[in-house]
């Protein structure tokens, strides 16, 4: 069977075009926010989050809640507003406090998962939610119903405030100037953050997350020069190494996250390469 017949074959497969149109709005959400939070020299709240939402997925399959994403969604948004905050105290900087939240729930939820195990293959499932697993082909419809209207948010919402986001991501005390709400905007960014990781664990997994923010607005940067450029770029590419990731994953049985963060590093070398020439 030629690639083309099999394409075709596994697109007849309704869980397969859920997996992708969840895949390819999870990436281009998770590469908007990147552009932002790289230039801010933020982008390893992603990594930070990351662990927390393991950490709350592991009290969640403790406690046997059946909608896990009802308790790892408030924790990790609540701990994005937290970082933020704790990030601004002179005696803990930003850096230090993501190191201490990323660490520290990474421990606390592999000691919870292996303590009060719920699974015979505790290893299996932590492997599987640090590196990504094939659940993002076993969706039903509310999941992606789910992810499909979070999406949908950040989207309308990086839309609606794309001005103060610019403003803010650049210069601070000039938004400050301006009469813009800057505390506001940075809990924004921190809350829409955590969402998005919480999304993608399912796709690429805890550990494999801070791809989706960094590639394509590394990427971006080495092509285009502006700020819009640079967003629209990235979102490009992110869309396009996701898609191609995932039919490259499909075909090939090969692992869903790892694949797409190859793609992006291929994408990022290329460019990387075109410019310097």
């Amino acid at each position: 069977m030629g690639i083309i017949e099999k394409l075709q074959f596994y697109l007849g497969y309704p869980f397969v075009v859920y997996a992708l149109i969840v895949g390819v709005l999870i990436a281009l959400c998770a590469s908007l926010l990147g552009v932002t939070l790289v230039l801010k020299r933020f982008s390893f709240i992603g990594d930070g989050l990351s662990h927390v939402a393991f950490g709350a997925m592991a009290i969640a399959s403790v406690l046997k809640v059946a909608n896990q994403n009802a308790v790892i969604m408030p924790i990790t948004v609540v701990s994005a507003i937290l970082l933020l905050h704790t990030g601004q105290n002179t005696k803990i900087k930003g850096d230090a406090a993501i190191a201490m939240l990323s660490v520290g729930s990474l421990a606390v939820g592999y000691l919870l998962m292996n303590v009060f195990s719920t699974s015979a293959n505790v290893s299996g499932d932590v492997c599987s939610t640090l590196f990504g697993s094939t659940s993002i082909l076993t969706l039903s419809k509310s999941e992606v119903w789910l992810c499909i209207i979070m999406s949908l948010l950040v989207l309308v919402l990086y839309c609606l405030f794309y001005n103060r986001i610019f403003s803010v991501t650049f210069d601070e005390s000039f938004a400050k100037a301006t009469g813009t709400n800057v505390t506001a905007y940075n809990f924004l960014i921190a809350v829409v953050t955590a969402v998005i990781i919480v999304l993608a664990m399912n796709l690429v997994g805890s550990l494999l997350i801070s791809a989706l923010v960094i590639f394509p607005a590394l990427t971006a940067m080495r092509v285009m020069d502006s700020f819009k450029g640079v967003v629209i770029c990235s979102a490009i590419l992110a869309v396009v190494c996701a898609a191609a990731g995932m039919l490259v994953s499909i075909l090939y049985s090969t692992p869903v996250g790892a694949t797409i963060v190859t793609v992006q590093i291929i994408a990022f070398l290329l460019a990387f390469i075109m410019k310097k020439n």
